[in-house]
């Protein structure tokens, strides 16, 4: 079904709302919902919603908590997110590292919810002129290269750049699917693409619903893999959570949330910097408009394909599985 955007972010608060969720609060957390959607991470969008309200339910979930800071320096921050939802801690923690103005202002979060799409976060920093990284870890999604069984997070990276114009946003996992996109497959019987997870016994499947209980594969393979543990080793040293199966509390109703996000903020400055945007700028330009590769459609840059389906979702609307849709408006019961 195609659902209005202002439909999709108003069935979301209102549902959130009901919960005990502050307005405010409510709003952020919607916003970040709606945008998976909008940019076509279905995974990190609506669908979420059930669980959301499963952890509030069960306390896991204060919704009205705020971050604790504790700078160790005027440019390092230990933040304990208190159980507050996501994108509440994680849009503070940016305008806190924000107002820092050091070169290199960093917090390592711990104890705090989900965050979902990265890119919401380090466009507001690239917004603001700088550049911003945000890591996180998850769940033991991913067999190691050579291996059968899940023992490593998704773990995605975001990275924001300011360019002059639209910002340079990657914003990945490192595993090849997430694990939304294969309930998702599974849900709607469609098979997976070959490559992107293995059953529980640790063979390559297609076939969606026996991926559910095996794992995800690490995208590029061992490449992939090797990524994906240096981020969620780099997270774990940084904020003291924990590692590997002993994540918990991103996908389900029923523990804490484990994890750790760590948001980086910097300031390019000194000789040679003061036009670093539009420097970025011109070069992703250069990319968009070098020789395509025969057969090839038009070059894009990482951001580029999310802003245009952004886009068209604004003006034509969102399409929402009907089941999806269904238990978000059961949640209002």
């Amino acid at each position: 079904m195609i659902v209005d955007v202002e439909d999709e972010r108003e069935l979301i608060e209102q549902v959130l709302i009901r919960h005990g969720v502050p307005g405010p609060v409510a709003a952020t957390q919607a916003e970040v919902l709606v945008e998976g959607d909008l940019r076509g991470q279905h995974s990190h969008g609506l669908q979420r919603l059930p669980v959301l309200v499963e952890r509030l339910r069960r306390h896991l979930i204060d919704p009205h908590a705020r971050p604790r800071f504790c700078w160790h320096s005027p440019a390092f921050a230990l933040v304990d997110g208190r159980r507050g939802f996501g994108p509440a801690v994680g849009f503070e923690v940016v305008d806190a590292l924000l107002e820092r103005q050091v070169p290199v202002a960093v917090a390592a979060v711990r104890g705090s919810n989900h965050l979902g799409m990265l890119a919401p976060y380090v466009e507001r920093v690239a917004a603001a002129g700088a550049i911003g990284i945000v890591l996180t870890t998850s769940e033991a999604l991913v067999h190691p290269w050579g291996g059968r069984r899940a023992m490593v997070g998704t773990n995605p990276i975001g990275v924001g750049v300011p360019t002059g114009g639209p910002p340079f946003v990657l914003d990945m996992s490192t595993g090849a699917i997430s694990r939304g996109k294969v309930l998702g497959h599974a849900l709607a019987g469609k098979a997976l693409e070959p490559g992107w997870a293995v059953d529980a016994d640790g063979e390559p499947t297609t076939d969606a619903r026996r991926a559910v209980d095996g794992a995800v594969s690490p995208f590029g393979g061992p490449k992939g893999y090797a990524l994906g543990l240096a981020l969620e080793l780099v997270v774990a040293a940084c904020t003291g959570t924990e590692t590997g199966e002993r994540v918990l509390g991103t996908l389900d109703g029923e523990h804490p949330s484990t994890k750790g996000d760590l948001f980086v903020v910097l300031r390019p400055s000194g000789p040679g910097h003061d036009d670093f945007a539009s420097r970025m700028g011109a070069y992703l330009d250069e990319i968009r408009h070098s020789p395509r590769a025969t057969g090839a459609g038009r070059i894009d840059v990482p951001g580029d394909r999310a802003r245009r389906r952004r886009a068209e979702r604004q003006r034509a609307g969102v399409p929402i599985d009907d089941e999806v849709w269904k238990a978000a408006q059961e949640l209002m019961t």
